[in-house]
């Protein structure tokens, strides 16, 4: 079964608007996990706007499930995946400032500087996966730089799905074969919700987790988040 990641920096969002510690993020992962979660998601940015770097620390040290912390790569943010050694660290391309991840890494024009980072954050015995537009040289490029897995960026997907789903799907199917058969992990997330995810898991071979947050989030203001959790798991299923 396709494991589901839920990212919570909507949640860390709505506690860091009210300036204290409501919603409780450590409470909301652990009932996450009791919910069904597979893992829990985090992406620190520089500004700190929604997830802490103290948030992860924190999840690292009371969750039960996997742990996959994103970021770009800069100075801090590997020295705090060497330091909390999650099971995964997924990097994404995004400038400082950017709203939200909205395309994937160039591992041809970025090979040197991936290489390295990547050499780095191994040591911290995380599982390293690269934010990933469905383009060939781009994946080949993966895992030429060392990268274990790759996570599609699934923004044109959502965008397009509803519109015509096999053309939407086409791109991504195609490179997940071919990501297969580099050996590479695929993981896959943004805009991925409760309409087009269960089409995208039929339509991926080997796809191994799905990170959702934003959607998630807003669908259990009206479900609740136990039975979205359920909704989303059941999207999976095989």
């Amino acid at each position: 079964m396709v494991r589901l990641s839920v990212n919570l920096n909507k949640v860390a969002l709505l506690r860091n608007s009210r300036g204290n510690d409501y919603p409780n993020l450590l409470k909301v992962a652990l009932d996450c996990e009791r919910f069904g979660a597979d893992g829990i998601t985090l992406h620190p940015r520089p500004d700190e706007r929604h997830a802490k770097f103290e948030d992860v620390e924190l999840l690292k040290e009371h969750i039960s499930t996997e742990l996959n912390v994103e970021g770009y790569p800069n100075r801090r943010f590997i020295e705090l995946i060497k330091k909390v050694k999650p099971a995964q660290c997924t990097l994404v391309p995004d400038e400082p400032g950017a709203l939200t991840s909205d395309h994937g890494w160039d591992t041809i024009k970025n090979k040197s500087f991936l290489e390295e980072t990547i050499i780095e954050l191994k040591k911290s015995g995380a599982r390293i996966s690269l934010f990933i537009d469905p383009i060939e040289q781009f994946i080949e490029g993966a895992k030429l730089v060392g990268a274990d897995n790759i996570e599609f960026y699934t923004g044109p997907y959502a965008k397009n799905y509803s519109l015509h789903p096999i053309h939407a799907i086409e791109k991504f199917s195609l490179c997940a074969h071919f990501a297969s058969n580099l050996e590479l992990g695929i993981n896959a997330g943004h805009d991925l919700n409760l309409e087009n995810l269960k089409y995208f898991k039929e339509n991926i071979p080997n796809l191994i987790e799905v990170s959702i947050g934003h959607a998630l989030i807003t669908d259990s203001l009206y479900y609740g988040l136990e039975n979205t959790i359920g909704m989303y798991k059941r999207c999976l299923v095989p």
